[in-house]
């Protein structure tokens, strides 16, 4: 462990060298079973050689030259995400807490041109949106905002997968613009609502024009078997925000919109230094036509329900699970105590998966995950699991 860095990872005893595939190799070449794609990042594993040869080949001919310019690859890449979404514009940063910053100034900046002083955006209990002052603000846990108050206000907070909460604050909530949710919640513990949540919120935000403002940044790109989690839905969002698999490794983020939101932002009000440019967009680009290419949604789909079910097999009987749900290869599992001393059992069974919100075993696997290489999942977790909870 360096003594340069500071402190801000609990970092696991390896450090990886090289990867191939859903594999990761350490500095002794033992081999790793990735399940966790860097927290739902690496959507095309390890060293995908089409990613490899375009990233290799912009990089010859051209990183950056900033937002000042037309970048012909950022406007290919907003085209291409506004076709798959159905929103209408784009902005290109290089992180999902950055997506979320954009999304809450364009809800603030809205509500301003509305004549609204003091806007609110509802929020959920237990989400995560970013590290960034706004955006820890808005996520719904308390281990995150702790030591940096005051925070930022204007948010009001109400348990997630609860339309009717949402549609209670209409009441007496007069500033209220927008509401930003999670489709599924990530780190509150892979949180799946009833069916017709999203359509519920749809509802109200139209009844009393909010914005509805969905971040699918772990949700996104296809990680639960549609290109966007919104889809699983008949609706459509006002803002969208986007990052870790789009760039499948490569930093990349993005804020999509439609309507009156896609027109809030005028030069001067947002920027970013080094988003969009022509780098992190082609290797965007080429995860996309890869994704495309190699049908990976219709293999998270299946994949995910094979692991799903093969864990619900594995462990039938076995007092302590108490839930194995998700949505693609997006996957958690609840036991009936803290279990994150899972992560560190499952590392030296040469696997890496991740525990969040204590008691929740989480998978979020490259989406290329073979059938075979699933098994070979299913098989070593359900064992660790069951030897962790006898």
């Amino acid at each position: 462990m360096s003594n340069y860095l500071m402190q801000t990872y609990a970092r696991q005893p390896v450090a990886f060298v090289r990867g191939e595939g859903v594999w990761l190799f350490d500095e002794n070449g033992d081999k790793y079973l990735d399940a966790l794609a860097g927290v739902a990042v690496n959507a095309l594993g390890h060293a995908h050689p089409r990613l490899v040869q375009a990233l290799c080949e912009q990089a010859g001919r051209l990183i950056h030259t900033s937002n000042l310019y037309q970048i012909r690859e950022q406007e290919r890449l907003a085209e291409r995400l506004c076709a798959l979404s159905g929103l209408e514009r784009a902005f290109f940063c290089n992180s999902g807490a950055e997506a979320n910053e954009a999304a809450i100034k364009i809800a603030r900046l809205h509500a301003h041109n509305r004549g609204i002083e003091n806007p609110a955006i509802v929020v959920m209990e237990k989400s995560f949106h970013g590290r960034t002052m706004a955006t820890l603000s808005a996520t719904g846990n308390r281990k995150v905002q702790a030591g940096f108050e005051p925070l930022v206000t204007g948010f009001v907070r109400v348990p997630f997968g609860d339309a009717e909460a949402v549609s209670a604050l209409a009441v007496h909530h007069k500033n209220i613009v927008a509401v930003l949710v999670e489709p599924y919640q990530g780190e509150g513990g892979v949180q799946i609502p009833q069916a017709d949540y999203l359509a519920q919120l749809r509802r109200i935000c139209d009844e009393n024009a909010w914005l509805l403002m969905l971040d699918e940044v772990q949700t996104g790109i296809g990680r639960t078997g549609t290109w966007f989690a919104f889809q699983h839905s008949d609706i459509k969002p006002d803002v969208m925000t986007l990052a870790k698999g789009l760039g499948s490794g490569f930093p990349v983020g993005a804020c999509l919109a439609r309507g009156i939101a896609a027109e809030t932002f005028i030069p001067g009000k947002h920027g970013s230094t080094f988003g969009g440019n022509p780098l992190a967009c082609v290797a965007a680009l080429t995860t996309l036509q890869v994704m495309e290419d190699d049908k990976l949604l219709e293999n998270a789909t299946a994949v995910g329900a094979f692991i799903r079910a093969d864990l619900l097999h594995r462990t039938a009987g076995l007092a302590g699970v108490r839930e194995v749900r998700g949505q693609g290869l997006m996957i958690g599992i609840e036991l009936d105590r803290p279990c994150g001393d899972l992560v560190k059992q499952a590392l030296e069974q040469k696997m890496l998966i991740n525990v969040t919100n204590d008691t929740v075993v989480r998978l979020l696997p490259p989406l290329i995950l073979k059938r075979e290489e699933a098994a070979l999942l299913t098989e070593k977790l359900a064992g660790l699991i069951r030897a962790f909870l006898e």
